[in-house]
């Protein structure tokens, strides 16, 4: 039986109600659960969630410290630090320029900050187009906005950023007042800050009365604070600079050929750091321990508290081989030495070195240009010349060392030379007859006959007849020549604890004459300190040491600041030996000697009267000039040297003293500066002569000293040096 429709129609329009209070009930459930939830953390959890707002991060930054210094050995200050009072800016985490900009605009009125745009000079400004367009930016960020198009505002990075640059015209920051110049001034030295680290914003002429100020409304610039700074002072003024170096400003910071580096040791970038000589090679001693300062920042990335952990330690001290006054006096002799300038000959460079452990006692090195006279003490590590006959002391110990020369045949016939593939070779006291010399006498009157005969027979040639082919391999023999120079210091880096030195300049030929010529110092070229290293290692019997400028590290007195005690003493570096007899090393010493003390000597006229016996060797090379303007070779030229030690038996300083760029012609110049600026080095040194310490009331010269010395004066003056080459 079917039941009524009415009942079936009622039945199904029940079933929607019961949906309808379901899902309400649901919706009810949701929001009630949304109540609560809302009602849990407004109540419950509100201590929590109000401690995470105020939460706060801390940080450990590090701070720079003072540098250390660098002193004589006597302890006279040669580089120290000046402290300054400085004004400071230490950037959040995530500070926006806006922000910053602002803290500059307000900072000026506080603060005076010297300016000068590049719309004033064409060098030397403080503030370039880039620089003031970049504070433009930062005060007027939604107006540059607008000038985009919408393409332009897709840019992210630096594209973005140069296309804002570019909406900026250069008429817009022209036509800043002096207001905003000041501002940008400031801005320029905060944007230079990365986040957490600190940057000077004036610390170069900052008044008591700013000091004060600013600190009494250190809560109106976030990120402000006052402090002390250091810049490099220097006692001496210009004195050694060129070997001292110099220290990177925070502008500059670390070199960013060497960023990666300096990063992983710990360094910042904006670090001051040693970009050059001393200050570079040592950098590790001089930089100091960093400070640590805990910082702690707000969710904004505000500075709001700073708490020094640890002050830092002033970088170690630096104490160099040399006596400033001894090296003022070379320097002095040096310039005296300049006023005898011929041809195209615009420099000299001296330098002294003790033979016993490598000390260097002095160095200098004097150029002229543009009628100035400019230091150029690095050339003498870095320069290079032909040297002439000063070398023939390697040359003979050379065959010693190579077996070609010995006590049965060290006697050969002084003749000229004609050679096929050579120019023609003869010695200046023999140029056309024969003359039976040995190896003292060989150094005693220079003769290049001499050692060219050595090569000969280093190369395998033992017997000359006129106008004969060598048959020799040029190439091993210019190599077998340079193997055993380099054992001297010669064509190879001395080891000086300075960076970037030369190693000097092979020639590039392979033929049996140039060996011949190296013999004598007619082909490679060497720099002053490796002519130096090898007189050095004749005259402490064949022992090469690397020369040093650093005898000690000492620490800071940190009661008194001055120096302290000492932490390191830098040991003689002996680099190699000599493998040669000593009876062979004493007839090259003898051969020195008679240069200086023998009756047909080069230099017997400067030294016969010293109350100090020394030993030596002249030399004459021919070179050529290169022009840097022109980039080219445009003349011949004469470079005059001279290498010596004293006293002879118990050498305590070997010097050596380099003249380029003088005439060819000897009929053409009369400089002599390579023996009397060596003459006056070794009397500085000894204090004889005209530096004489009167206040000792003892002299080493006795009245007949003096005589006799005055009468051999005389004589040199009428006696003009003949060359050696």
């Amino acid at each position: 039986m079917k039941a009524p429709k009415q009942k079936r129609a009622d039945k199904k329009k029940s079933h929607i109600p019961f949906r309808l209070n379901l899902l309400f009930f649901i919706v009810f459930l949701l929001f009630s659960s949304l109540i609560l939830r809302l009602a849990y953390l407004q109540i419950v959890l509100v201590d929590d969630y109000q401690a995470e707002v105020e939460r706060t991060e801390r940080t450990t930054i590090t701070g720079s410290v003072p540098r250390g210094e660098i002193f004589d050995a006597n302890l006279n200050k040669l580089v120290g630090n000046e402290a300054r009072h400085s004004i400071t800016y230490t950037r959040g985490k995530n500070v926006p320029a806006r922000q910053m900009a602002k803290v500059a605009y307000d900072l000026g009125d506080y603060i005076s900050m010297p300016h000068t745009t590049a719309f004033d000079v064409e060098r030397s400004f403080d503030l370039s187009e880039r620089d003031l367009k970049d504070y433009f930016i930062a005060i007027n960020q939604e107006e540059v906005r607008e000038r985009l198009s919408d393409e332009e505002m897709r840019l992210a990075g630096p594209e973005s950023y140069q296309v804002m640059l570019d909406k900026i015209s250069t008429d817009e920051v022209r036509s800043f007042e002096e207001r905003d110049l000041v501002s940008a001034a400031v801005f320029k030295k905060m944007n230079a800050a990365y986040s957490l680290s600190t940057v000077n914003v004036k610390n170069a002429d900052v008044t008591q009365e700013e000091i004060a100020r600013v600190s009494e409304n250190l809560d109106k610039f976030p990120g402000i604070d006052t402090g002390t700074d250091w810049v490099r002072h220097y006692p001496e003024g210009d004195m050694l600079s060129s070997i001292i170096g110099s220290v990177s400003t925070e502008e500059r910071g670390v070199p960013e050929d060497s960023l990666k580096t300096y990063l992983a040791k710990g360094y910042s970038r904006n670090d001051r750091v040693g970009t050059s000589y001393l200050e570079s090679q040592y950098e590790t001693v001089l930089n100091g321990t960093k400070s640590k300062i805990e910082t702690e920042t707000n969710t904004s990335g505000d500075i709001i508290n700073q708490i020094e952990q640890y002050s830092g330690h002033k970088g170690d001290n630096l104490v160099l081989t040399m006596d400033i006054d001894f090296q003022k006096t070379v320097e002095q002799i040096a310039l005296d030495s300049l006023g005898e300038r011929e041809g195209l000959s615009n420099s000299i460079y001296i330098a002294a070195m003790d033979p016993r452990n490598g000390d260097i006692l002095a160095m200098t090195g004097k150029e002229v240009e543009d009628g100035e006279v400019k230091d150029r003490t690095y050339g003498v590590f870095f320069d290079n010349f032909n040297m002439g006959s000063s070398v023939k002391g390697a040359t003979i110990l050379s065959a010693y060392m190579d077996g070609v020369l010995d006590s049965s045949n060290n006697v050969i016939v002084d003749q000229p030379l004609q050679l096929k593939e050579s120019n023609s070779i003869s010695s200046v006291f023999n140029r056309s007859g024969a003359e039976a010399v040995n190896d003292i006498t060989a150094l005693e009157v220079s003769s290049n006959v001499y050692m060219s005969r050595l090569a000969m027979r280093m190369g395998g040639e033992w017997d000359y007849t006129s106008n004969m082919t060598l048959n020799i391999d040029g190439q091993k023999l210019l190599e077998k020549q340079r193997k055993y120079f380099n054992q001297f210091g010669l064509g190879v880096a001395t080891g000086i604890d300075l960076p970037s030195e030369s190693s000097g300049f092979a020639g590039p030929g392979t033929s049996p004459a140039e060996g011949l010529f190296y013999s004598f110092g007619q082909y490679d070229t060497y720099t002053p300190l490796q002519l130096l290293q090898y007189t050095a290692t004749i005259a402490n019997g064949g022992t090469r040491i690397a020369p040093r400028l650093v005898s000690e590290i000492r620490d800071t007195n940190t009661e008194t600041g001055s120096i302290g005690a000492l932490k390191t003493e830098i040991q003689p570096r002996i680099l190699n030996t000599l493998d040669v007899s000593e009876t062979a090393m004493e007839r090259v010493q003898q051969g020195f000697y008679e240069v200086v003390n023998g009756n047909r000597g080069s230099a017997r006229n400067y030294f016969g009267d010293t109350p100090y016996v020394s030993a030596g060797k002249t030399g004459t090379a021919q070179a050529f000039y290169w022009d840097d303007e022109l980039k080219k070779i445009t003349d011949e030229v004469t470079n005059l040297t001279y290498v010596g030690y004293a006293p002879h038996d118990n050498p305590e300083i070997a010097i050596v003293v380099v003249v380029p760029n003088l005439p060819v012609s000897s009929s053409q110049r009369s400089n002599r500066e390579n023996v009397r600026a060596s003459r006056r080095i070794l009397d500085a040194y000894f204090k004889v002569g005209e530096f004489k310490e009167e206040s000792s009331g003892e002299s080493i010269e006795t009245v007949e000293d003096l005589v006799d010395g005055a009468e051999d004066l005389a004589e040199e003056e009428n006696t003009t040096e003949e060359d050696e080459e």
